[in-house]
């Protein structure tokens, strides 16, 4: 859908440019080529752009003008409906608002760009510096010590699943397997949200009734993912 937006929207000055952050610039590899990209699509495997973004979970999507200025803040953008019954998060208000954009229709954003743009608190920079060291320890083959600054970082952000996710392919666990799905499991049972969309993009009946989707649950997911290895 990336690539479907972007030979869309070209002609009308949008540059799409997707980001993984992995492992390796192998592990990603296949969904990129099987995407078939016409767009930039680059790597990173330092977790620099979750960084300098202050992104904490995937996809997040951050707009930016020809000027080089941050124009709406980050946010979650799913192009696809695949998973909307577990994310509860429908593709149709965003999509829509990046096309008004690209086409003059309407702002990118019609709030406080500066006030509602989420920073790293101080406890926030500490985890990312412990997961930093964390992969610097693991790139050295000190694979436990490694693990303890993981789990540190983990604990000091729990909200941040660039971290607590992004940590496990490096960690030999498995971000698409039981792990993954325990964590996402608790931390919804704490009642806490996976994904935080802008307001004016936010998931509304209206969204399902215009467009509705297949209903999928956490555990229907996981046992597709595993029947499909």
């Amino acid at each position: 859908m990336w690539r479907a937006l972007h030979e869309e929207l070209a002609p009308e000055g949008l540059a799409v440019i997707t980001v993984a952050i992995d492992r390796s610039i192998d592990d990603p590899r296949p969904f990129i080529e099987a995407a078939g990209a016409t767009h930039p699509s680059l790597i990173d495997t330092e977790h620099r752009v979750a960084d300098l973004y202050n992104m904490v979970n995937v996809p997040t999507v951050l707009w930016i003008d020809e000027d080089g200025r941050i124009v709406r803040p980050q946010d979650v953008h799913y192009v696809s409906n695949q998973l909307a019954s577990i994310t509860k998060f429908h593709n149709r208000k965003p999509t829509a608002a990046l096309r008004a954009w690209v086409h003059g229709d309407a702002p990118a954003y019609p709030g406080d760009v500066v006030a509602d743009t989420k920073v790293a608190d101080e406890t926030h920079q500490e985890a990312r510096a412990a997961f930093a060291l964390g992969w610097w320890l693991s790139q050295q083959g000190r694979a436990e010590a490694a693990e303890r600054w993981f789990v540190r970082a983990g604990e000091l952000a729990p909200h941040d699943f660039t971290i607590r996710r992004g940590s496990m392919p490096i960690r030999g666990i498995d971000p698409m397997g039981p792990a993954f799905f325990q964590m996402a499991g608790e931390w919804a049972a704490q009642g806490k949200a996976y994904y935080l969309p802008l307001p004016d993009t936010a998931t509304g009946d209206d969204d399902y009734d215009a467009e509705p989707i297949e209903e999928l649950d956490l555990e229907a997911f996981a046992r597709s993912i595993e029947e499909g290895r």
